[in-house]
């Protein structure tokens, strides 16, 4: 099936494909569908300099303006160089590169693969121990003169390749996690088990006690009504104090 290109992938065939994020966006993709539905001006990319301001402003039918010295300035292509001796192994640098091109192990020294470099400048600020710096290698050659079309196709294929594995490490870290979760939970369902168990339990104990009390008055209510009918009083309930001081009198008189 044969897909026709959309104005934002045609877009994205003139940029440089750095991925420097300086337009102010993530990445030269989102940069270029933010110029396709009106949110970025066509001026934004360093990297491309005048002539990619050119090639934008050709595509889209615009005239050609200056580049937007808000982000930044057009320059000879840099190279990420990290001194070795300085170097702590903390693989920042690894996790902000875009394309891939610092290779490393945890608290071992990094180097940077200087053919895959894009001179991004997006490795320098995670340094904590600031052993990066970008060095220029085009001499006084800028923008689209210092950075061929063969480097901006393989910088992309490089950074969609970096894209592919970072999905692929967040959905197996998503497995691990609910695989976890699932565990635990059926480790708890005995126990759960147990409690909902008890708490039947419990309740059933107090459903049988109001009931042998609502018995209980129950029987006490038809017994007092029964009494009434009969106009007689519960014997237990007559009084035994006034034949006290009688005897108290009759026993004194023996006594005599």
């Amino acid at each position: 099936m044969v897909h026709s290109k959309t104005l934002a992938d045609s877009i994205e065939d003139l940029l440089p494909q750095t991925q420097c994020t300086k337009c102010g966006y993530a990445g030269c993709r989102p940069y270029a569908e933010a110029i396709a539905h009106g949110a970025a001006n066509y001026n934004q990319c360093p990297p491309g300099g005048l002539e990619g301001v050119q090639r934008l402003a050709s595509l889209l039918g615009k005239p050609v303006i200056p580049l937007n010295p808000a982000n930044g300035a057009e320059r000879p292509r840099p190279l990420a160089i990290i001194d070795e001796n300085l170097c702590i192994g903390c693989t920042l640098c690894i996790q902000a590169c875009p394309v891939d091109a610092i290779i490393g192990a945890p608290k071992q020294m990094h180097t940077v693969v200087t053919s895959l470099c894009t001179g991004c400048d997006l490795c320098v600020a995670p340094c904590p121990v600031d052993c990066i710096s970008m060095q220029p290698i085009t001499g006084t050659a800028t923008g689209w003169r210092a950075w061929p079309q063969k480097a901006a196709d393989a910088a992309r294929a490089h950074h969609h390749l970096r894209q592919a594995r970072k999905a692929r490490e967040q959905a197996q870290t998503a497995t691990r996690i609910s695989a976890r979760q699932a565990a635990a939970h059926l480790a708890s369902q005995p126990a759960q088990a147990g409690s909902a168990q008890s708490a039947d339990n419990a309740e059933d104990s107090a459903a049988k006690k109001r009931a042998i009390i609502q018995a209980a008055l129950e029987r006490a209510r038809q017994k007092k009504e029964t009494l009434a009918t009969q106009e007689t009083s519960p014997k237990n309930t007559e009084p035994a104090t006034p034949a006290l001081p009688q005897e108290a009198s009759n026993n004194k008189q023996k006594n005599r």
